[in-house]
Protein backbone atom coordinates (compact mmCIF):
# COMPACT_ATOMS: atom_id res chain seq x y z
CA UNK A 1 0.00 0.00 0.00
CA UNK A 2 2.62 2.60 0.94
CA UNK A 3 4.93 0.92 -1.53
CA UNK A 4 2.33 1.19 -4.30
CA UNK A 5 1.58 4.84 -3.55
CA UNK A 6 5.21 5.83 -3.25
CA UNK A 7 6.11 3.84 -6.33
CA UNK A 8 3.35 5.56 -8.31
CA UNK A 9 4.45 8.95 -7.00
CA UNK A 10 8.11 8.25 -7.82
CA UNK A 11 7.24 7.04 -11.30
CA UNK A 12 5.07 10.10 -11.89
CA UNK A 13 7.80 12.43 -10.63
CA UNK A 14 10.44 10.65 -12.69
CA UNK A 15 8.28 10.84 -15.79
CA UNK A 16 7.87 14.58 -15.28
CA UNK A 17 11.62 15.21 -15.22
CA UNK A 18 12.65 17.84 -17.73
CA UNK A 19 15.41 20.39 -18.34
CA UNK A 20 16.73 22.12 -15.23
CA UNK A 21 15.13 25.38 -14.08
CA UNK A 22 14.85 27.14 -10.76
CA UNK A 23 11.78 26.18 -8.74
CA UNK A 24 9.69 28.79 -7.01
CA UNK A 25 9.80 28.60 -3.20
CA UNK A 26 7.74 25.67 -2.00
CA UNK A 27 7.21 24.32 -5.52
CA UNK A 28 8.71 20.94 -6.47
CA UNK A 29 11.33 21.29 -9.18
CA UNK A 30 9.45 19.00 -11.58
CA UNK A 31 6.44 21.34 -11.47
CA UNK A 32 8.62 24.35 -12.19
CA UNK A 33 10.20 22.55 -15.15
CA UNK A 34 6.81 21.51 -16.50
CA UNK A 35 5.42 25.03 -16.03
CA UNK A 36 8.33 26.54 -17.94
CA UNK A 37 8.11 23.98 -20.74
CA UNK A 38 4.39 24.63 -21.22
CA UNK A 39 4.73 28.43 -21.53
CA UNK A 40 1.30 28.95 -20.03
CA UNK A 41 -0.89 31.91 -20.91
CA UNK A 42 -2.32 34.12 -18.14
CA UNK A 43 -5.79 32.67 -18.72
CA UNK A 44 -4.41 29.22 -17.86
CA UNK A 45 -3.05 30.25 -14.45
CA UNK A 46 -6.11 29.11 -12.50
CA UNK A 47 -6.08 25.66 -14.09
CA UNK A 48 -2.34 25.42 -13.39
CA UNK A 49 -2.85 26.37 -9.73
CA UNK A 50 -5.47 23.61 -9.29
CA UNK A 51 -3.21 21.06 -10.99
CA UNK A 52 -0.23 22.17 -8.90
CA UNK A 53 -2.23 21.93 -5.67
CA UNK A 54 -3.51 18.44 -6.53
CA UNK A 55 0.02 17.31 -7.44
CA UNK A 56 1.53 18.34 -4.11
CA UNK A 57 2.38 15.56 -1.69
CA UNK A 58 0.29 15.71 1.48
CA UNK A 59 2.45 15.38 4.63
CA UNK A 60 -0.61 14.08 6.48
CA UNK A 61 -0.76 11.13 4.08
CA UNK A 62 2.82 10.19 4.98
CA UNK A 63 1.99 10.47 8.67
CA UNK A 64 -1.13 8.29 8.29
CA UNK A 65 0.87 5.67 6.42
CA UNK A 66 3.63 5.59 9.04
CA UNK A 67 1.00 5.23 11.77
CA UNK A 68 -0.69 2.39 9.87
CA UNK A 69 2.58 0.51 9.50
CA UNK A 70 3.36 0.94 13.18
CA UNK A 71 -0.09 -0.44 14.07
CA UNK A 72 0.40 -3.47 11.79
CA UNK A 73 2.70 -5.20 14.29
CA UNK A 74 -0.04 -5.07 16.94
CA UNK A 75 -2.84 -6.37 14.71
CA UNK A 76 -3.96 -9.87 13.86
CA UNK A 77 -3.84 -11.01 10.22
CA UNK A 78 -7.49 -10.23 9.38
CA UNK A 79 -7.13 -6.75 10.92
CA UNK A 80 -3.92 -6.14 8.98
CA UNK A 81 -5.73 -7.07 5.77
CA UNK A 82 -8.59 -4.66 6.57
CA UNK A 83 -6.14 -1.86 7.36
CA UNK A 84 -4.29 -2.56 4.10
CA UNK A 85 -7.53 -2.37 2.15
CA UNK A 86 -8.45 0.87 3.90
CA UNK A 87 -5.08 2.42 3.03
CA UNK A 88 -5.33 1.25 -0.58
CA UNK A 89 -8.76 2.86 -0.89
CA UNK A 90 -7.33 6.09 0.46
CA UNK A 91 -4.45 5.87 -2.04
CA UNK A 92 -6.92 5.26 -4.88
CA UNK A 93 -9.00 8.28 -3.85
CA UNK A 94 -5.88 10.44 -3.93
CA UNK A 95 -4.90 9.10 -7.35
CA UNK A 96 -8.42 9.78 -8.66
CA UNK A 97 -8.31 13.32 -7.27
CA UNK A 98 -4.95 13.92 -8.95
CA UNK A 99 -6.23 12.33 -12.17
CA UNK A 100 -9.25 14.65 -12.25
CA UNK A 101 -7.05 17.70 -11.70
CA UNK A 102 -4.70 16.52 -14.45
CA UNK A 103 -7.60 16.01 -16.89
CA UNK A 104 -9.03 19.46 -16.11
CA UNK A 105 -5.63 21.11 -16.57
CA UNK A 106 -4.88 19.14 -19.73
CA UNK A 107 -8.22 20.25 -21.18
CA UNK A 108 -7.23 23.89 -20.62
CA UNK A 109 -4.07 23.46 -22.72
CA UNK A 110 -3.78 24.18 -26.40
CA UNK A 111 -3.00 21.24 -28.70
CA UNK A 112 0.64 22.37 -28.87
CA UNK A 113 0.83 22.56 -25.08
CA UNK A 114 -0.79 19.14 -24.79
CA UNK A 115 1.94 17.76 -27.04
CA UNK A 116 4.57 19.35 -24.78
CA UNK A 117 2.83 17.95 -21.68
CA UNK A 118 2.69 14.48 -23.24
CA UNK A 119 6.36 14.63 -24.23
CA UNK A 120 7.59 16.07 -20.92
CA UNK A 121 5.68 13.56 -18.82
CA UNK A 122 7.10 10.59 -20.76
CA UNK A 123 10.74 11.27 -20.06
CA UNK A 124 12.56 8.24 -18.64
CA UNK A 125 14.22 8.58 -15.23
CA UNK A 126 17.70 10.04 -15.46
Amino acid sequence: MVFAKRTAALIFLALLAASPVTAQPGQPAWLARLHDALRLRPDQDQAWARFQQASAMDPQDDSRQRDAYERMTRLRAPQRMELSIEMMRSDLEGMERRSNALKDFYGALSPDQQAVFDRETLRPPE
